[in-house]
């Protein structure tokens, strides 16, 4: 690949876990692999009162820590270190940002490198309007001298209404190209594959529609509970934690129609699209495509788990949401009628991220004296982890009659023996350096996906009908999720941490 223009990267919030568990240790990642500009230099930003030096501990301690890569005390990385900078700013307070002008300045003029800037906003999402503002009362994103850019960490908004006003803000200061709304999720290989497997493969693509799919389904689900972010999730839930970005970006992938080239604009008008063409929910439709829970105290392996309730930073009353499972159908020529089934939550059995193709059974079931109940084909794309594909058919048992069973044919990433998966992160940021935005979210997609899910969220919030269902921890969530599935027949898949283990009820 061909290196990024010299540049510096600024990162705001950078006393923070996300700068040196992520941030940090994907740079670093970049290095190693010759991938970043020849000049090139990171400033860290927060209040927090630090030196250069100070700030190069951290971040090496982190590094670590945290990193995956070999020769963590090699000279390579205290090259590294010595493209680490620091200055103190307070992000509320605009005569602040005039240190920060004056450290760009100086690294510019003394490692001569060009007047181009990306600014990363690892803070809270109350200052993502605030810190670009800043920035441009004091000429810090002025173009006339080369390229800047904004990478937003979700969430971006917490429902239409918000994320409308956080982008006007915006939109008074930076154009559409200069804000890259990051969402980490897109940079995991497996989810990058899905474009490949789909449009590379022509035994997969003429089965992609509503003549042969019979239903998806898409699993995110983690094995931990809130821990020490529960004031956090307080004002956010499964709902808009997981399903508004991740999640729905994950299907927008699975629908899409061919992009007219691998443009970043090509592939992001199609996932649009889809968007634009979700069915809105009438109120009455919010309890039988809606389903909320929380998860309960239990035991686990031995080990007393906190119900969320009794989390730190929870309200003793709490209606947020911690498990969400929703219905919801693509009105277009491809999808018309095929039931899209997403489901997310905390304190699930195990950790996993999956979508699954469940295509419809033969025609006529010459053999389903010998099958196994409901066995259909299935092609499950694993994002984590345990990255790879696995297509599940039928085939005859040996022996005497016409016994059929279902088998497996899968490749797992971890066969790569010669190949390093990259942490999404890399991915994510080397695309913001070679102006790559393709992997980042536009905004009309963000506003398409908050204007759906709304009636669900004001729903939840208004009508006091709708149960909040409870659920022991580690278990798969509440029961009553398989009441979204119209058949009766169909339900949640199990999934296990092990691809090669589908099926399988996986405990703790």
């Amino acid at each position: 690949m061909s290196k990024p223009e010299n540049h510096i990267l600024v990162i705001f919030g950078a006393s923070g876990d996300l700068t040196k568990r992520k941030l940090i240790p994907a740079l670093y990642a970049l290095e190693i692999q010759d991938l970043l500009s020849e000049k090139f230099a990171i400033i860290g930003v927060s209040r927090t009162t630090l030196n250069d030096e100070n700030f190069r501990e951290t971040m090496q301690a982190g590094l670590q820590k945290f990193s995956g890569e070999k020769g963590k005390d090699s000279e390579q990385m205290d090259r590294f270190l010595q493209k680490i900078f620091y200055t103190s700013v307070d992000a509320d307070d605009h005569t602040s940002y005039m240190k920060l002008s004056a450290k760009i300045d100086e690294l510019q003029a003394g490692m001569g490198i060009d007047k181009k800037v990306i600014y990363y906003l690892s803070v809270p999402p109350s200052l993502y309007g605030v810190i670009p503002g800043n920035l441009a009362l004091n000429g810090l994103n002025d173009q006339s001298d080369g390229w800047k850019r904004v990478i937003i960490e979700k969430p971006f908004g917490y429902n239409l209404e918000s994320a409308v006003r956080l982008n006007a803000d915006l939109e008074k200061d930076w154009s559409e190209d200069q804000l890259y709304r990051i969402d980490h999720y897109l940079g995991k290989e497996t989810v990058q594959n899905l474009l490949v497997t789909r449009f590379t493969n022509g035994i997969f693509e003429p089965l992609w529609n509503r003549n042969y799919v019979d239903h998806i389904e898409i699993t995110s689900a983690e094995n931990i509970g809130v821990e020490k972010r529960g004031g956090y999730y307080e004002g956010s839930g499964a709902l808009r934690d997981m399903v508004q970005n991740h999640l729905l970006q994950v299907a927008a992938l699975i629908a899409m129609e061919p992009p007219s080239s691998m443009q970043p604009d090509a592939i992001r008008n199609e996932t649009v699209k889809v968007f634009q063409s979700i069915r809105s929910y009438q109120p009455e439709d919010i309890k039988k495509s809606a389903i909320r829970g929380q998860y309960l105290a239990a035991t686990i392996n031995g080990s007393e788990v906190k119900g969320y309730r009794d989390e730190e930073g929870v309200e003793k009353d709490s209606k947020t949401e911690t498990f969400a499972a929703i219905k919801f159908y693509i009105d277009n020529w491809r999808w018309g009628g095929i039931p899209f089934y997403v489901r997310t939550g905390k304190y699930l059995p195990t950790r996993v991220s999956e979508a699954v193709i469940h295509f419809k059974p033969t025609p006529h079931h010459l053999f389903s004296r010998w099958s196994e109940p409901g066995s259909t084909n299935q092609l499950v794309i694993r994002i984590q982890p345990d990255e790879g594909v696995l297509l599940k058919f039928g085939m005859k048992t040996p022996g005497a009659g016409f016994n059929v069973q279902n088998v497996n044919m899968d490749f797992h990433y971890s066969d790569l023996s010669h190949q390093r998966i990259p942490e999404a992160y890399e991915r994510l940021l080397l695309d913001c350096m070679t102006g790559d935005s393709t992997l980042y979210a536009r905004i009309d997609g963000v506003m398409a996906t908050w204007k759906f899910l709304d009636s669900i969220l004001d729903a939840w919030k208004n009508d006091n009908s709708i149960p909040l269902f409870g659920y022991p921890a580690g278990t798969w969530g509440p029961e009553s999720a398989d009441s979204l599935f119209e058949n009766g027949k169909s339900k949640w898949r199990y999934p296990c941490k092990n691809l090669s283990n589908d099926g399988l009820y996986c405990e703790l």
